[in-house]
């Protein structure tokens, strides 16, 4: 399979440069990115903006196609299936490329095989936030009251093998704290019941929980990284907590159908750096305490692998599966 895989984009490739014109035009027709997210989600935003920012260079229309369901597997075998000439991308995110491969026993693609990384646009981490009324305010506090009222604590998750799902039960893991899972069907509902504290607790991306934050209908108690926010600075990472192996978040990125042709990663690579390293998009989105490594394709594999191996170390060890 790799050698034909490996053959197919040599057979593409040549094809390009046999087409001096066409690769010196490109692109030469309107372009879409495929979007596994409702509107209006990080995701989107960031496909948005590059669509809005490209469209003038590309001297092209940049469309921006939401296709949702399936936790994101609707969209990512739309884009798998899509032929690779260029024109069309794909939005990939932690859950189609990292985590559903370790939930499901078949999926219609493959993470790896089926896509060409691009370039990685943003990470967003987790934040460990708690009802106002969890008497608790520090990492600590929290493990302590959850070991001494077991199984009274509950956790909420945006559903059965999200982000916020493997997050919590890293975190489980991580303190032998025993709190109870809620999945919802989505973030919303699962805000909407810690704001109203039918629930104890939540990892929730940044970006989501910094206005609830702000406002003061949750307590945010940690951030899931390395290293400090500088959108939250006062807020200590789990790692200054004491426990440094629950990281984690949400990540977005750029992806093609196997077999696109190099020329058209490179410019679509090149191209969106300068989208995001523009000051004002930058600083929309670190506001929203997202960072953006953008980087290399092969930077972007990388990454995707070791994502990959790591949350599906969490994924075995929990037990988690979807059918």
């Amino acid at each position: 399979m790799t050698i034909f895989r490996s053959g197919a984009a040599a057979v593409a490739a040549a094809l390009w440069l046999a087409v001096p014109a066409y690769g010196q035009e490109y692109p030469a027709k309107p372009v879409r990115i495929i979007v596994p997210l409702a509107p209006g989600g990080l995701g989107d935003q960031l496909s948005r903006v590059i669509a809005q920012k490209l469209a003038p260079t590309a001297k092209q229309p940049v469309i921006v196609e939401n296709r949702t369901g399936g936790g994101g597997i609707i969209g990512a075998e739309a884009a798998a299936r899509a032929a690779p000439d260029g024109y069309t991308l794909f939005t990939g995110l932690h859950n189609t490329q990292a985590i559903l491969p370790h939930l499901y026993a078949k999926l219609p693609y493959d993470p790896v095989k089926d896509f060409e990384p691009v370039i990685l646009m943003a990470t967003v981490p987790n934040v460990l936030v708690v009802h106002p009324s969890v008497p608790a305010r520090t990492v600590k506090e929290l493990v302590a009251l959850a070991k001494a009222r077991r199984r009274e604590l509950t956790y909420a998750s945006q559903g059965v093998g999200s982000s916020g799902h493997i997050a919590g039960e890293l975190f489980r893991f991580a303190t032998h704290a025993d709190i109870v899972h809620v999945p919802y069907k989505g973030a919303a509902p699962a805000i909407v019941d810690l704001t109203a504290g039918h629930v104890s607790m939540m990892f929730d991306i940044m970006s989501f929980a910094l206005p609830n934050m702000r406002a003061g209908k949750v307590r945010g108690l940690a951030v899931a990284t390395a290293s400090r926010l500088p959108v939250v600075g006062d807020l200590p990472t789990m790692a200054e907590a004491g426990f440094p192996e629950v990281e984690g978040g949400a990540w977005f990125a750029l992806f093609a159908p196997a077999g696109t042709p190099r020329p058209a990663i490179d410019w679509w690579n090149r191209e969106t750096r300068g989208v995001f390293s523009d000051a004002e998009v930058r600083e929309r989105f670190v506001s929203q305490g997202a960072a953006l490594p953008l980087g290399t394709p092969a930077a972007l594999g990388a990454f995707v692998a070791a994502e990959s191996q790591r949350w599906g170390r969490v994924i075995r060890s929990a037990g988690i599966k979807l059918e």
